[in-house]
């Protein structure tokens, strides 16, 4: 059975995503952020891949399934339902092609896929676009298992 990990790094250092990764056997991390920078040090793109490669987890920016920042402050304004809504038609019209490469992925069988986690800052993914991107992926591929860390 197909199946996705997500993970928000909003309570957690560096040290403890890593070991959060690894205790779940994660092989890939996508970082699903339109801007994958951080006030918090080791959490952007270059320093976070970095890091994860010296534990042998693949590193990839898809900044393409990012929230735009006209559809982020409903969001960050508490307007969760708004924001999920926007965010799965922009995600939908927009980036279908995204979307669709990343189930591709998820359905490949030889070799087959890797352990993929999304990330993003969000520690409650009921209040993230991350939520969406699964939810969009669920309707892609059958019988996907998405697992929250």
């Amino acid at each position: 059975m197909p199946r996705i990990w997500t993970i928000g790094y909003e309570k957690l250092l560096p040290a403890e995503l890593v070991a959060e990764l690894e205790a779940h056997g994660i092989e890939r991390l996508i970082d699903v952020r339109i801007r994958p920078q951080s006030r918090r040090a080791g959490m952007s793109k270059t320093r976070l891949g970095e890091l994860l490669a010296e534990h042998r987890i693949a590193y990839e920016s898809r900044r393409d399934l990012g929230t735009p920042p006209d559809i982020k402050i409903d969001f960050k304004q508490g307007r969760i339902e708004a924001g999920r809504d926007r965010f799965a038609a922009y995600v939908e019209e927009e980036q279908h092609a995204a979307l669709d490469a990343l189930a591709d992925e998820l359905l490949a069988t030889d070799p087959p896929a890797p352990r993929i986690v999304l990330l993003c800052l969000e520690a409650d993914p009921a209040v993230c676009h991350r939520r969406v991107i699964v939810e969009r992926l669920a309707d892609r591929v059958p019988e996907l298992e998405v697992v929250d860390l």
